[in-house]
């Protein structure tokens, strides 16, 4: 679908992080070293899960799906950052830019999904612990990933179109790093009204139906492990969530700050968006396998099959 042809615009400079050349080359190394270390991190992850056949169950088929994902967030975002912290010229052509928006949303968007799935698997796992094979099998755990995708991709649809029926007559300065809706808008010489009100639907719908399963499924399982007698039984069902609820909480923190407060190109935009695109990617793997045993264990197993064979 192309570009409106009375828009005269066609490419957007991106502000980016700093103009100094010093600060520049330190935060290149920096986010040079973050996203190494969340691809190395991720595929680590991925290969530990199909390697170790006691991960091969619904939990840790959702987690391979979460690195997958993450990889692929950081990848949309961080290559862009870390050419432009190299150039004097850091622009990007509006194609590029509708490209980025779309994945940025597909990705995070999927993501989001997800999260609210494995919500969903724990608590089938905590209170309905007899029934969580037949509940969580291989067809459904599948159906699921394939429809977080599905409505994530729609959505995502959804949110490129409004872009598309935007006018950029003179302002092409981006006052952010990377291409993302909210920033677009205030370059926009045509009415936005309803594209900012569909957008806060559309983020809204997409955010309260993926927190609200998160919600509920977690007030069923505190109130199971309330329930439990022992001590250590009630520690172990929890260390099972905790993972996750870290996960969710880095994640739908910062987004939600980044696309319902309003633009103002503030260190809080640039922040919240670092946040959920190049920080939480990096962290997923880390609070996995920092926090589960069988995680830990997996990774050992794994190394020292790989270095003694």
């Amino acid at each position: 679908m192309a570009w409106r042809n009375h828009s005269t615009i066609t490419e957007f400079i991106l502000i980016g992080l700093s103009d100094d050349p010093y600060i520049e080359a330190l935060l290149f190394v920096f986010f040079l070293g973050i996203y190494l270390l969340t691809v190395m991190g991720n595929l680590m992850m991925l290969l530990v899960i199909r390697a170790d056949s006691r991960l091969h169950t619904p939990m840790y088929f959702f987690l391979s799906n979460l690195s997958f994902l993450d990889v692929c967030f950081s990848s949309v975002t961080v290559p862009k950052l870390l050419k432009d912290l190299l150039s004097e010229k850091r622009t990007i052509s509006v194609e590029g830019c509708l490209t980025q928006v779309f994945f940025v949303f597909i990705t995070a968007g999927t993501e989001a999904f997800l999260l609210s799935v494995m919500a969903y698997d724990r608590y089938a796992a905590i209170c309905h612990p007899l029934l969580y094979s037949q509940v969580m099998s291989t067809q459904f755990c599948v159906k699921l990933v394939l429809i977080s995708w599905g409505l994530a991709c729609l959505n995502s649809v959804v949110i490129v179109l409004l872009a598309i029926n935007l006018d950029f007559c003179e302002a092409q300065t981006i006052h952010h790093y990377i291409c993302e809706l909210p920033s677009l808008f205030p370059l926009s010489c045509s009415d936005i009204s309803i594209n900012v009100d569909i957008l806060i639907c559309s983020i809204l719908l997409h955010g309260l139906g993926t927190f609200l399963p998160i919600f509920f499924s977690y007030a069923r399982i505190v109130s199971t492990i309330l329930s439990i007698s022992s001590t250590s039984g009630r520690s172990k069902a929890f260390s099972t969530c905790s993972s996750h609820l870290i996960a969710v909480t880095l994640f739908f923190g910062s987004g939600l700050i980044r696309y319902l407060m309003p633009t103002s190109g503030s260190s809080l935009d640039l922040l919240s968006s670092l946040q959920y695109s190049a920080v939480t990617p990096l962290l997923n793997p880390l609070i996995y396998s920092l926090k589960n045993k069988e995680v830990k264990a997996a990774v050992r197993r794994t190394l020292g099959k790989y270095l003694h064979s």
